[in-house]
């Protein structure tokens, strides 16, 4: 998975959860609209002043120019060897899940496996659903953006819609299926 054009920008602020204003380039630029890949809350990571980075898009019909996808966390506020990159951009994890499960996930399935993204399972749809030979999984994925003092953690908020997913999976789990949650760590750190 990758990002075709990425640029640095400073975050100014976030009017609603789908759109930021940023500054590329000198501080006297113009403020630029942009959309934020991760309608949640991210208020430790998108702070006035930080570097997020911005990924051109190829439509030009949107009303905006640039995703937000990555903020860079200040080395001053953590207890790593830098500055902490993370990526916020909530369908990556589903992507680079896809990639790994199709790649056979390490040995958790074969490469032969079928795999097929949004999968209903009685009243919730779960991001994979997989056969393998007689084997029928699936896969719930989460990123994973929060970070405090050096340990991950998840969730970064309640949520009643993620309780439903468990208690959907222990559902399956009853009837036959095996079941996995996923957790995708959306983290560098940057060692200086």
């Amino acid at each position: 998975m990758k990002y075709r054009k990425v640029i640095p920008a400073a975050f100014i602020s976030r009017p609603n959860r789908f759109m930021a204003k940023v500054r590329i380039g000198s501080a006297d630029a113009p403020l630029e609209t942009v959309h934020v890949k991760n309608t949640g809350r991210c208020k430790e990571l998108l702070v006035p002043g930080c570097r997020v980075y911005l990924a051109e898009s190829d439509n030009t019909a949107r009303k905006t120019k640039y995703d937000l996808v990555a903020v860079e966390k200040n080395a001053a506020q953590l207890a790593g060897p830098g500055p902490l990159l993370i990526n916020m951009d909530s369908q990556a994890p589903n992507d680079a899940a896809e990639e790994w499960l199709n790649a056979g996930g390490d040995g958790l399935f074969s490469e032969s496996a079928i795999v097929r993204r949004e999968v209903t399972f009685g009243s919730s749809r779960f991001d994979f659903y997989i056969e393998d030979g007689e084997r029928k999984a699936f896969v719930e994925v989460k990123g994973v953006t929060l970070e405090q003092d050096g340990v991950v953690l998840f969730p970064d908020a309640p949520t009643e819609r993620g309780v439903k997913h468990l208690h959907e999976l222990c559902r399956a789990v009853d009837d036959g299926y095996e079941c996995y949650l996923l957790l995708v760590i959306q983290m560098l750190w940057f060692v200086q």
